[in-house]
């Protein structure tokens, strides 16, 4: 088979996933909304049930709300008879997961389910199927056909389930308020986590760590203090440690490049005047976007104290994405 139609299918494939999330966009928003209520008014867990490929969905699910601080627990529907259901306690809300909607493992949970007062959310593709009448709440979680060649492995189908999972955990975090401080707490070791957690001061090179020099200083001497401090940058700054101006590596080397005379040129010469700079109190995520979200990324960011006008120090990108912080 040919590299272009091997091509079509991936793109086939993609395309018909694609077209189911969009169909289900169109009618399941209610449903979600009463999931999520059932779920959010539990002051408890909430239970992911499933068999083989949906019970592996399922478990994905429940991570996906224990991160966002909801607890959640996958049962296996084969274990849960042999002692597995003393996971529950009474209330726990039960989020049943088939594509086929008759798996037996499922229907044979049921009266027992009814028994601990679990309120029943249904995911399921087949909404003729014996577990749709027995649910609280159904989500419709058909499709029109598996996106794979064949139309018959799984694939359209735990897409959406995933999707719809995705939706209610949407749902829940805009109805508790769930918000980057939220997440920074539950996720502390995580890239993310440490980003929103953290602030510039907690990182950056302090002000007697970095080159200092004067705007009327010799190049020579920036070389100098930039080889005894290297931390990718001189800081030019007033004697009331206003900052005035930086001097990057790269602005030596592209005067170098020029032939510049070093014992000639003077920092007023080649500094950027009035740099970007950011507050050092600022969340590290602040400093990511004035750095990141450019055309041509910053490495290095003067920091400026509380007072808006002197220099606490430079924070470099390198500080941010080194893994040695906790």
């Amino acid at each position: 088979m040919t590299d272009k139609k091997l091509k079509s299918i991936a793109t086939q494939v993609l395309k018909l996933e694609g077209q189911e999330l969009l169909a289900a966009a169109e009618r399941i928003p209610e449903t979600v909304v009463e999931a999520s209520k059932i779920i959010s008014n539990h002051s408890g867990k909430v239970i992911l049930c499933g068999m083989g490929k949906s019970g592996l969905i399922a478990q994905k699910i429940a991570a996906t709300l224990c991160s966002i601080g909801n607890k959640a627990v996958f049962l296996h529907a084969a274990e849960a008879v042999h002692g597995d259901l003393g996971v529950y306690a009474p209330g726990d809300p039960t989020i049943l997961i088939s594509k086929s909607g008759a798996t037996a493992e499922m229907i044979r949970l049921i009266p027992i389910l009814k028994e601990f007062n679990s309120p029943l959310i249904g995911i399921l593709g087949n909404m003729k199927s014996p577990l749709v009448n027995k649910m609280d709440v159904v989500l419709d979680a058909s499709v029109q056909r598996e996106a794979d060649p064949l139309g018959i492995v799984p694939t359209s189908s735990t897409t959406l389930t995933l999707a719809i999972g995705d939706a209610i955990t949407g749902v829940l975090m805009s109805q508790r308020g769930f918000d980057q401080d939220d997440f920074a707490r539950l996720h502390p070791a995580g890239d993310l986590g440490r980003r929103l957690r953290l602030i510039v001061e907690n990182i950056m090179q302090s002000i007697n760590e970095v080159a200092i020099v004067d705007k009327d200083d010799k190049l020579r001497k920036v070389v100098i203090a930039m080889t005894e401090k290297p931390q990718g940058a001189a800081l030019v700054v007033d004697q009331k440690l206003q900052l005035l101006g930086i001097i990057t590596e790269g602005d030596l080397r592209r005067s170098l490049a020029d032939g510049k005379d070093i014992d000639k040129i003077t920092v007023v010469d080649l500094m950027t005047p009035n740099p970007i700079a950011v507050n050092i109190k600022s969340p590290l995520k602040d400093a990511i976007i004035l750095m990141e979200d450019r055309k041509s990324q910053i490495s290095v960011l003067p920091v400026i104290n509380d007072d808006g006008k002197t220099c606490a120090g430079l924070l470099r990108l390198h500080d941010i994405y080194q893994t040695n912080l906790f």
